[in-house]
């Protein structure tokens, strides 16, 4: 079902973790299989003063496509500027781990989110113009993260709950 490149990502994702001090913090979630992907990402500048994405880690509470997605996602964004991590489609994931089943590719389209409202959290937290499309890719994962949230609360909540507790010790 998965190839290698999809199973390395996801027996051994590449920057899973959270970034305590992240200057933005994405969350998405997939109403249809209530998969939750937190993207957090650390800003500095590159050599033309560019804001560029120096650290990204991530949280997934999924299935193997979305964990490898994740994965896969910060690498492809990692040293990228803001403009060029806005402009990572699921089709570059999904051609970066070689192919996924038609029906998990839904998970490479959580990773974009998931980065893309990272983005969005720096830019407002920093009072930088977000581009409109940003915006309206925003209102529009609010949206499915509430509902995500809503169908599916016992998966969602435990899964917090599990993760909070882990966090503490």
């Amino acid at each position: 079902m998965y190839n290698k490149e999809v199973m390395d990502h996801f027996m051994h994702p590449r920057n899973m973790g959270e970034i305590k001090d992240a200057d933005g913090i994405g969350k998405v979630g997939n109403m249809t299989c209530g998969d939750v992907m937190w993207v957090y990402i650390k800003v500095g500048k590159n050599e033309l003063g560019e804001p560029t994405i120096k650290d990204i880690k991530f949280k997934t509470l999924g299935c193997a496509a979305a964990i490898a997605s994740s994965s896969m996602a910060t690498e492809l964004a990692k040293g990228k500027t803001i403009d060029e991590a806005l402009n990572i489609t699921k089709e570059d994931i999904v051609g970066a781990l070689g192919a996924m089943p038609a029906v998990k590719v839904h998970c490479s389209l959580l990773a974009t989110d998931a980065l893309s409202e990272a983005i969005y959290d720096y830019l407002s937290r920093n009072s930088l113009p977000v581009p409109k499309d940003l915006s309206k890719t925003h209102e529009r994962l609010k949206i499915e993260l509430e509902k995500t949230k809503e169908m599916h609360k016992d998966f969602t909540e435990s899964q917090e709950n599990f993760l909070e507790k882990s966090k503490q010790g």
